[in-house]
């Protein structure tokens, strides 16, 4: 699959990054230009493309994203360049990812439950207990299944040009949960995504809908008792300290960040210079996988100094559960996308 649009960042905000090395890229098949919007700049112009992404500039998704500028400015020699608009100032996931959509935003990047509001086929990622690794994650939207995310967001006059990642997610609790049992009443903060609200229903669970701002003074108050994400988050945004003192390992989800570029700003990208960009964009996000791989285990010393125990549980019992509510429900997925799943699967053991 070509991975299809266009990303570039100030190397001034790409401080202490090393020259990128390598073709990157992943192959397969072809993306289309979409709309007749801008035409494509010559050979030689300059061309700068704005980012769009809510984590701030501590965070291993932002050196991500700069990793991802540099490399497309090396590739391309200078010729095409993003500068990345962190820390939300553009607005939330929901919000550039309509930006994009409408032209007036060159790249958003969101969570793939966000993209799902328009590709309703991507409700399948939502699931709990999808992948069996990161290795597998990834392999599916490298291959049939990432084909068939680009042929959907073509369709709404974006290109998918690559995925950073949040991976697996646990769990971030006030009190010890050391099995399923433990679940029964708590009120967790979650994804309000179908998928995991079921998940943690199944569990026993009482899953609140909440903005992630409001969740660090609603750990504190009481009203939730846990939320979830990767476990970098508990550490970069100091749940430790309002009230979090207990890490479960469920990795009961895996989440992608795609990278949607509108149809403008691809459109203005000299055809020959396309397939090196893209692969410049597939470079820099494995390289962001690298380093929320690095961000998660320098958290988990860090939370571990800092009083947090980290617990292990009967996740077998859990997928029990949330399978027996998925057929309770009747839940289903586009078969064709269930067999894209099952690919990948089958590919990486």
């Amino acid at each position: 699959m070509k991975k299809g649009m266009v990303f570039t960042m100030a190397l001034a905000m790409a401080v202490g990054l090393t020259a990128c090395g390598g073709s990157g890229g992943a192959s397969g098949g072809e993306n289309q230009a979409g709309g007749g919007a801008a035409a494509p700049a010559a050979s030689g112009d300059s061309i700068n493309l704005t980012l769009a992404m809510v984590d701030n500039t501590s965070s291993n998704y932002y050196k991500g994203a700069s990793k991802i500028a540099e490399c497309v400015s090396a590739a391309t020699e200078g010729k095409i360049t993003i500068t990345v608009q962190a820390g939300g100032t553009l607005g939330g996931e929901s919000d550039t990812l309509d930006m994009a959509i409408q032209g007036d935003l060159d790249i958003a990047s969101c969570a793939n439950s966000v993209l799902a509001n328009y590709i309703p086929e991507m409700n399948i990622l939502d699931q709990a207990f999808l992948w069996d690794s990161t290795d597998q994650a990834n392999y599916a939207v490298e291959h049939e299944l990432g084909d068939l995310i680009q042929a959907k967001a073509n369709a709404q006059g974006i290109h998918v040009i690559g995925y950073m990642e949040s991976g697996f997610r646990d769990v971030f609790s006030t009190k010890p949960i050391q099995s399923m049992t433990d679940f029964k009443g708590v009120k967790i903060r979650v994804m309000q995504n179908d998928g995991q609200l079921m998940a943690f229903t199944s569990f026993g669970a009482n899953p609140i809908a909440l903005s992630a701002s409001e969740q660090f003074t609603a750990l504190q108050q009481g009203t939730i008792d846990a939320c979830e994400n990767a476990v970098s988050n508990c550490w970069i945004n100091k749940f430790y300290e309002a009230g979090v003192n207990s890490v479960i390992n469920t990795k009961h989800c895996f989440v992608y960040i795609p990278l949607c570029m509108s149809d403008n700003a691809w459109n203005k990208i000299p055809e020959d210079l396309r397939d090196t960009f893209v692969e410049a964009v597939w470079e820099g996000c494995r390289e962001q996988w690298k380093y929320l791989d690095e961000a998660n285990e320098e958290a988990k010393g860090n939370l571990e100094g800092a009083g947090v125990t980290f617990y292990d549980i009967d996740v077998e019992e859990m997928k029990a559960a949330y399978k027996a509510e998925q057929e309770k429900n009747g839940t289903s997925y586009d078969a064709e996308w269930v067999a894209a799943v099952d690919a990948a699967k089958a590919a990486v053991q």
